[in-house]
């Protein structure tokens, strides 16, 4: 069997699903993907068994194909050839040839009926919601980088999917600090929630479009289905209760300021460079009109910014991991935020002005 096909046309999908593909597993299948190539149309296929990318390129092929070839074996052939190569795939037995001009490369194939595809549920119940490529990719990356990356409490390690009538709630914590994202749906929904875990979220951010083109998103107990352009993604959900992000979200911080984001986040960056390298900490000293960020190291070295800031309430002196609030200034695109505050032992409260979609909580530190 011979399949034809230009290099451009294969590499960016290609790149797309080998992303997941882990490269030394104990099973090794799951190092190939699988090709599945009828007369208009090429499927590209990878899975790491918890999440599953399936690709498909509208192209004419020219004859069928089914096998499973090494992903990366693959991916570093196409990036290496010429531009607008045709690439022309013939199988035999259990070898792929790949030629391209006068380039020849000869690799191991697997069968592709031992191919571990993952299947949509079925007979679980499953709501489907539509919403713009951007809009999610924005939710997504408000959030993401407050979720955990290997905590033992493994329902951190991943983002809260909480659907509530017609709002979409999208929540990241690693206990120290939470992000709090939302948006309005088009339609009421039953109440749903689900986690989906980490590596899914940063392959989406990757995959999902600029563009206003809807995704298609089916939740049920056990997986989420992501349908759009020609990618269709299955993931497993992280079985685990997500603490209740209500009680950690303040409500009635008096004590608050408005400021130009990237005055405060610069500041922060140099106020940082002289912080404890392991604890990251700052203080943030809030008086009449000034806010002064100090930090201090183990050398007795110490850095100070001070900033006029349009500020009424008491005077503060808190303690934070500055890490966490540059974080959040980095990841949102708004000019001015604002800071709100209880007293000198309550979390910090980060929001965007007359936006209450958005909120992101910071506890103290000692320092």
């Amino acid at each position: 069997m011979n399949i034809k096909i230009n290099r451009e046309t294969l590499l960016k999908p290609l790149s797309s699903v080998t992303s997941i593909v882990e490269r030394r597993h104990t099973l090794p299948i799951l190092s190939n993907l699988l090709l599945e190539a009828k007369s208009d149309q090429l499927v590209l296929t990878a899975t790491d068994l918890e999440m599953q990318i399936s690709l498909s390129i509208h192209t004419p092929i020219g004859s069928e194909l089914s096998t499973t070839i090494s992903a990366k074996k693959l991916l570093d052939i196409c990036r290496a050839l010429p531009d607008n190569t045709e690439i022309n795939m013939t199988t035999s037995d259990s070898r792929v040839a790949v030629k391209a001009g006068k380039s020849k490369f000869n690799l191991q194939t697997l069968p592709a009926v031992d191919y571990p595809v993952m299947t949509k549920a079925v007979g679980t119940e499953t709501i489907t919601i539509t919403i713009p490529q951007n809009t999610l990719k924005g939710l997504f990356k408000q959030v993401e980088f407050a979720m955990a990356q290997q905590d033992i409490r493994y329902y951190l390690n991943g983002l809260l999917f909480e659907i509530n009538g017609n709002r979409l709630n999208i929540v990241g914590t690693d206990g120290h600090r939470l992000s709090f994202t939302s948006t309005e749906l088009s339609k009421f929904y039953d109440k749903q929630n689900i986690i989906i875990p980490r590596k899914t979220v940063i392959e989406l951010i990757k995959l999902l479009d600029d563009t206003d083109n809807e995704v298609t998103v089916e939740l049920s107990a056990t997986q989420v289905n992501f349908s759009f352009n020609d990618i269709k993604l299955i993931t497993k959900v992280i079985d685990g209760k997500f603490p209740d992000y209500t009680r950690v979200i303040p409500v009635g911080h008096q004590n608050k300021f408005t400021v130009d984001r990237m005055t405060v986040l610069l500041a922060m960056q140099r106020a940082s460079i002289l912080s404890n390298e392991k604890y990251r900490g700052i203080r943030m000293v809030l008086g009449m009109n000034s806010l002064c960020l100090i930090s201090t190291n183990s050398e007795q070295e110490e850095a100070e910014e001070e900033l006029e800031v349009n500020y009424t309430g008491d005077s503060l002196d808190i303690g934070f991991n500055v890490t966490y609030l540059i974080d959040v200034l980095n990841n949102i695109t708004n000019p001015e935020v604002v800071f709100s505050f209880a007293d000198a032992n309550s979390s910090c409260l980060v929001t965007i002005p007359n936006d209450e979609d958005y909120k992101y909580v910071v506890m103290p530190m000692r320092i």
